[in-house]
């Protein structure tokens, strides 16, 4: 499974990929597109031929109540025409509330040049919105594991007592 994280804006695109296990994100690129999605669908095309994605994860704006932000919109539109184009392709949404926060935590942790910060901040949201997906996976089929354990001990338990 190699996944494709996207923090998608008006202007930029941030854009993250796992190694080819799953296990782990890295940035990848920002696009510049002032508004133009044929630019970052020509360019997704090419990493996703190049790179062999299997899925796609696009981070979805929600206020800190759960309600929907005003970017949700563009961004669903943008999804359509994701499922659209690569319709042999996964597509998932997962909430990116703080994914921004996070990243500018980080550029300050790492000092990194004001004037830089704009150009990388997108990407690195894009990682903790892949990383974000990485770990959903992990506690589900943690979850699923501990399910089925349970499931063996109480048909272990209970064939011993009948």
């Amino acid at each position: 499974m190699r996944a494709l994280g996207i923090d998608y804006g008006d202007a930029r695109v941030g854009l993250a990929l796992t190694d080819s296990l799953g296990i782990t994100a890295q940035g990848l690129e920002t696009l510049h597109h002032k508004g133009n999605d044929k630019i970052v669908l020509k360019r997704l095309e090419e990493i996703i031929n190049e790179k062999e994605v299997t899925i796609i994860v696009i981070g979805m704006p929600y206020n800190m109540d759960g309600s929907k932000t005003q970017r949700a919109e563009a961004t669903e539109k943008f999804i359509h025409k994701l499922k659209c184009k690569f319709n042999k392709i996964q597509i998932e949404q997962i909430d990116e509330r703080l994914t921004t926060v996070a990243a500018h935590k980080t550029m300050n942790f790492l000092e990194i040049n004001k004037f830089k910060k704009r150009d990388i901040v997108d990407t690195i949201s894009a990682v903790y919105i892949l990383e974000s997906y990485i770990n959903k996976l992990k506690n589900s089929w943690f979850n699923c594991k501990n399910s089925i354990w349970y499931v063996k001990v109480q048909i272990i338990f209970t064939y011993k007592i009948l």
